[in-house]
């Protein structure tokens, strides 16, 4: 079977000897990263490159990662974080924008299964693509369903599922997540429960970054 038929949304049996055997020597890098230190940071970032389609720098992700295909068909930016236990179902493309963060057991999920009872045993899935913007947080135990979109800057609360297209500069929460409230002045003042934002302090500890 071509590897096309992972991407174009088609039906497809998931017993398929030849891509079988590809995604068996993907899922072998993905082993091997899982064990490296994570005091070997280099050795890390280097792995990350051979194994994503795509990856900029700065990425870090606390292990174990999970990846149906380890990561072959990940598209991530720069300076992305993901806290334990990220699961990449990437039989089709993930997409993920620059200095986006994961909380920890985050699961984007891109494949899918028919609701028709007589498929299933067959092994048929299908496909969709997820993209995600630059700058997004997912908090914890967030779940993305096959063909999500979600805007940039967009923040996620903990144990939502998304199962449609999220816009730019929203809070959204729940399952399904639905728009809680736009991200606007109340967030330039205070950052939890009422606590303010020192700027000062934001902005003498970036220029000592600088």
């Amino acid at each position: 079977m071509s590897e096309e038929r992972l991407h174009d949304g088609s039906l497809y049996m998931t017993r398929d000897q030849e891509l079988g055997a590809a995604q068996a020597r993907y899922l072998d890098e993905l082993f091997a990263f899982n064990q490296i230190r994570p005091s070997q940071t280099k050795l890390r970032d280097q792995m990350l490159h051979k194994m994503f389609a795509e990856i900029g720098t700065g990425c870090y992700f606390e292990g174990p990662l999970h990846a149906n295909w380890g990561g072959h068909h990940v598209h991530f930016g720069s300076h992305i974080y993901a806290n334990f236990n990220l699961t990449l179902v990437d039989d089709t493309h993930i997409y993920v924008g620059s200095y986006t963060q994961f909380g920890p057991n985050v699961v984007l999920a891109t494949a899918g299964h028919p609701i028709l009872p007589e498929l299933r045993p067959l092994s048929y899935q299908y496909n969709a693509p997820i993209h995600i913007g630059t700058n997004c947080w997912l908090g914890a135990g967030v779940i993305v369903l096959p063909g999500v979109t979600i805007g940039n800057n967009t923040v996620v609360g903990a144990g939502a599922v998304v199962t449609r297209d999220l816009p730019a500069n929203v809070v959204a929460v729940g399952n399904p997540a639905h728009v809680m409230r736009s991200i606007g002045d109340r967030d330039r003042e205070t950052y939890f429960r009422g606590k303010p934002i020192d700027w000062d302090q934001v902005h003498r500890e970036t220029n000592n970054r600088l």
